[in-house]
């Protein structure tokens, strides 16, 4: 074997560990979005992902040619080879079959399950053979060295690759398809470079520009798969390189949906941003600076937007996907009034956790409009934690105000948010309103002195919310429990709120 064959084998183990590694997050991603569970969706990509590898590795031992060792070399040769080409295909097919599992309401859970077994058997084939492949050249200690070094910096490429430069760029599909044809590249290389494996690469090469075929079709699969999960039709469709944004559309009614949850419906989303801006404005005593943390719909702004003596606005989004289709997607700049337009708006983009600390402004109103506590990531915004920073951060006679989760399902997810925020010594007043498209709807308002809410009134025009109303938002019904006695602080360290969310009454 020629040192360019070794190099090219070894460069080979790096490219498999890459992919590999990038399948197994393809997986979880994919997962994730669909049930909404990233902890465990990962768990089971990655576990089972590694725990398939093992498997892959023990049964490598039973490949054993017979003969000179020449003859075993190019056996095993052949035999990488076809798991390879395997590999290849595979890597691009099972997401969609996992994804249509999802889409005709079979087990999602056992398909993970199986789809992530077979492609780790399959990668934990892989370095067992390269090894003695290679070990025959260089002996066992170089060669193991050799091996496994590339095979570690593969899976750093792989892990860094997918999430900033496949997934943002090319979608979830497309890239399944994308990662699959790097092994059957490195078949056609390894029979351009090998003699006695010449036919492999009229093979690899026609398997390669299959899965670059495909890659562009499986948008139009994917996206018809997709349509099946909405009730109206797809208008829009992005994969950010923070979620999977859809936009659907019927008569007057567009919804955007993030990872498959609904975030609006245009319909009544007045209702809901009525509810989360107003009664924190109407008792404030200022209105010259706010800071508004997620809402990057712009829906949120339009409601501020209406006191006259705002002065400043500071939004903080994550996504600037969601702020780019709120400034520019017709149907829903059209019911935003194209208030990101306005001069007093200023948006910064990135993650309010680690961004809320460096504001130099300390603000009258703070308003808090995270998605659900139903990820890991997301607890740390219910935190105890983070509500010190942003503490720290609203004037002494200010108002904080933050969604929470609809309180007849996930009664606990308010009664945690209530407890976390009296916690770091604020006066706390849990309120409900009711939004067509969601159902009941929680929100708790905070400040360090009491709130009288007789004083709440509305000095703007509202199409929703009355005087009347407005006092009446803060009278739960008896049959939500908000006992703070029922739940305990959401820390960092212990993100009970996540627990508390996924109790969903009707599961």
């Amino acid at each position: 074997m020629t040192k360019y064959q070794r190099n090219l084998l070894l460069i080979t183990a790096s490219v498999s560990s890459a992919c590999g590694l990038a399948a197994e997050l393809l997986l979880g991603t994919l997962a994730s979005y669909l049930v909404g569970n990233q902890a465990l969706a990962y768990g089971v990509a990655v576990g089972v992902f590694l725990a398939a590898m093992g498997i892959g590795s023990y049964l490598s031992q039973y490949i054993t040619p017979e003969g000179n060792p020449s003859f075993q070399q190019l056996a095993l040769l052949n035999s990488f080879v076809k798991v390879e080409l395997l590999i290849a295909p595979l890597t691009a097919l099972l997401p969609l079959g996992l994804f249509y599992l999802y889409v005709i309401d079979r087990s999602l859970w056992l398909g993970l399950f199986l789809v992530t077994l077979i492609l780790g058997i399959l990668a934990g084939l892989e370095v067992p053979i390269l090894t003695r492949i290679l070990e025959q050249e260089q002996g066992l200690k170089d060669s193991l060295a050799g091996v496994l070094t590339l095979d570690y910096l593969g899976a750093l490429v792989g892990s860094l690759a997918f999430p900033v430069i496949l997934l943002p760029f090319f979608g979830l599909f497309p890239t399944a398809a994308i990662i699959g044809s790097f092994p059957a590249i490195m078949v056609f290389l390894i029979g351009n470079k090998f003699p006695k494996l010449r036919r492999w690469r009229i093979i690899g090469l026609g398997m390669v520009l299959f899965l670059w075929l495909l890659a562009p079709l499986t948008i139009p699969i994917g996206s018809r798969l997709e349509n099946n999960l909405y009730r109206a039709p797809v208008v829009r469709r992005i994969q950010s390189a923070f979620q999977r944004i859809v936009i659907t559309r019927s008569h007057r009614d567009t919804r955007l949906f993030l990872d498959g949850d609904l975030q609006f419906s245009t319909l009544d989303e007045y209702r809901y941003h009525e509810a989360l801006v107003h009664p924190a404005m109407s008792i404030a005593k200022n209105h010259e600076k706010i800071l508004l943390l997620g809402a990057g719909d712009g829906f949120a702004l339009r409601e501020i937007l209406k006191y006259p003596d705002v002065q400043k606005i500071i939004l903080i989004e994550l996504d600037p996907e969601v702020v780019k289709l709120a400034k520019n997607f017709p149907f829903i700049v059209s019911v935003n009034e194209n208030s990101f337009e306005d001069e007093r708006v200023e948006v910064i983009y990135g993650d309010a956790f680690k961004l809320t600390p460096s504001l130099q402004d300390q603000f009258d109103v703070i308003i808090a409009d995270f998605p659900d506590p139903d990820q890991q990531v997301l607890t740390k915004l219910y935190s105890q934690g983070f509500y010190q920073r942003l503490l720290s951060k609203l004037s002494n006679d200010g108002i904080f105000v933050t969604q929470g989760s609809n309180p007849f399902f996930v009664p606990k997810v308010l009664a945690c948010i209530n407890k976390t925020l009296a916690s770091i010594n604020l006066k706390v007043y849990p309120y409900i309103t009711n939004v067509p498209s969601f159902g009941i709807w929680g929100f708790t308002m905070a400040s360090r002195f009491p709130i009288q809410l007789e004083e709440l009134k509305l000095s703007v025009s509202t199409r929703f919310l009355t005087d009347e109303l407005l006092e009446r938002l803060f009278t739960i019904p008896k049959d939500i429990n908000l006992n703070p006695d029922t739940v305990k602080i959401n820390r960092l360290v212990h993100p009970v709120i996540l627990e508390y969310q996924k109790d969903w009454r009707w599961q």
